[in-house]
Formats: structure tokens, C-alpha cells, sequence
């Protein structure tokens, strides 16, 4: 990994996706940098933004899986989930006010978000392992964004964007597991009370459980490990929809139901070029 963090398609892809980021500008895909297929190199740009957030004074309160819901693959032609970070800045509580314009080409989805209560730190790990590590689980509503224009995006391009991160925002309800059936969850997602996506737990690589089992044995692997407090975002249980000015409201069952108060609007209307 290390060498992959001194190549120069590397740095080109990170040095793209942060000039979208800081000026609001779409970019070209970063796949002509680092190929369709290369998750090594594509999750070495992530780190590239993520350490740099960091240094900046930022914190990592999570990780996000993404692309779990068969739905949201062919949503956007790719075949496999991935991951990213989350970051203190992009965490909201419900029905706190977020403005569109710090983001691009936003979209929203609800999750299931997952509070750990203990390490999860083998590449073997189980579903049990998930289960009894979980402290709490919440409904959550994710702010997905693309600072590829168009979201034009394939494997590569999302996961060196930090899994398409925008931000997530959390209820304030916390519940146990015991007793709850995450693959037979159902959801609704309303705009101003109009149900504009829906879905289930099953189509969450089968249950949200065994998507953060997929994520905790793969980032062991990695050397980043799941901790004890980190939020996981479990991954969509519909299809995601354009996020604008307007009350999102996710109902989960058994978990009751988040809201995301909209205004303003996304920032993402012009596009850099591929040479950028």
C-alpha cells in the first residue's frame, strides 16, 4: 500500500477529487487514472482525502458501506460493495437543518446504522461476532454525493471518493437487537410526505448484519479495524433518490424513523475537466 500511496495516478485521482470538493465543480471519473477494476489503488486515494481531513482536524467517528442493495448497483452499473470513512463534520443529529449547497449532486437512502460496543478486528469475523459487538442500532438517513459529474461513476471512482460520502444523519432512539428481524426491517422514505423509495433489510446483502460482518472482515484485512464507538452505516435499503429543498422522513420498522430538513440548494452545477 505504501508504494501505491507515491505513484503519480494516485496522486493525480486525489488532487481531481479534492479540486471538486473545494471549488464545487463536478470532475471527470478518476478510472482513466486508475482503471476499472484496481480497489487497492482506488482505496489508497481515499486515504489520501481522509488523512488530509484529518490533519485538517477532523475525526473519524465511523465507517459507511456502500453499493450493498442490488437496487443501487444497477442504479450506478457496478457489481460489489464498498467502504468509506465518516468524519465528525459529516454527522447530524434528526431533524437538524442541512444546507444543500455544501454538497454536489446529493442523494438520500435509509440505512441502518449500528453502534459498536466493542472492537471488531478479524478478517474471520462472523455474524455473531457482529451481533454481540453491537451496542445499539439506529435509523439513519444517508446524504450520498458524487463529486464526479453526472455520477458517472464505476468501482474505482466511488471508492476513491470515499464510497460517494456526503453525510448521515442519525435519530436519537436507540435500540437493542434483541428481538429485532434487520432482514425482514421494512423501510419508507417520504418527501413532505410523499413516499418517494422503499425497501427492506433483505436488500442489504440479504440483512444489514451480514453487510457489517462483510465490512469488518474486509477492513481487518486492510489493517483498519472496526473500534468500539464507531457509527456503521449498514448500507441502503432501497433505491437512493435526489435529495432536495424538503423534510425527508425514513420509517424503519421496529426502529422507528429519522428526518432530514433540506434547504437551500446543491452546489454541483458546473464540471471540471478530465485534465483537471
Amino acid at each position: 500500500m505504501t508504494g501505491l500511496l507515491d505513484t503519480e495516478a494516485v496522486r493525480a485521482a486525489d488532487e481531481r477529487l479534492r479540486r471538486a470538493a473545494e471549488t464545487g465543480r463536478p470532475c471527470a471519473p478518476v478510472r482513466d487514472l486508475l482503471g476499472d477494476t484496481d480497489q487497492d489503488a482506488a482505496y489508497a486515494v481515499q486515504s489520501l482525502g481522509i488523512a488530509r481531513r484529518v490533519d485538517w482536524g477532523r475525526r473519524i467517528v465511523g465507517r459507511k458501506i456502500g453499493l450493498t442493495s442490488p437496487v443501487v448497483q444497477a442504479q450506478l452499473g457496478v457489481d460489489s460493495p464498498d467502504y468509506g470513512v465518516l468524519l465528525d463534520d459529516m454527522s447530524h443529529a434528526d431533524r437538524e437543518p442541512l444546507d444543500l449547497g455544501r454538497f454536489l449532486q446529493p442523494r438520500a437512502e435509509a440505512e441502518v446504522a449500528f453502534v459498536l460496543g466493542r472492537d471488531l478486528d478479524s478478517p474471520t469475523t462472523t455474524v455473531a461476532d457482529v451481533l454481540r459487538a453491537t451496542e445499539f442500532v439506529l435509523p439513519a438517513i444517508e446524504v450520498v454525493d458524487s463529486r464526479v459529474a453526472g455520477w458517472d461513476i464505476r468501482l474505482t471512482d466511488t471508492i476513491a471518493d470515499n464510497a460517494s460520502s456526503g453525510a448521515v444523519v442519525l435519530g436519537t432512539t436507540p435500540r437493542r437487537l434483541d428481538g429485532l428481524d434487520l432482514t425482514a426491517l421494512g423501510m419508507t422514505l417520504d418527501r413532505d410526505g410523499r413516499p418517494v423509495s422503499t425497501g427492506s433489510g433483505a436488500a442489504c446483502l440479504g440483512s444489514p448484519v451480514i453487510a457489517v460482518a462483510w465490512l469488518a472482515r474486509e477492513v481487518a484485512r486492510r489493517g483498519q479495524p472496526l473500534r468500539a464507538g464507531e457509527v456503521i452505516l449498514s448500507g441502503a435499503l432501497g433505491p437512493m433518490v435526489d435529495a432536495t429543498a424538503g423534510v425527508f422522513r425514513a420509517r424503519l420498522d421496529g426502529l422507528g424513523e429519522v428526518r432530514a430538513d433540506f434547504h437551500g440548494t446543491a452546489s454541483g452545477t458546473a464540471t471540471e475537466g478530465a485534465a483537471a
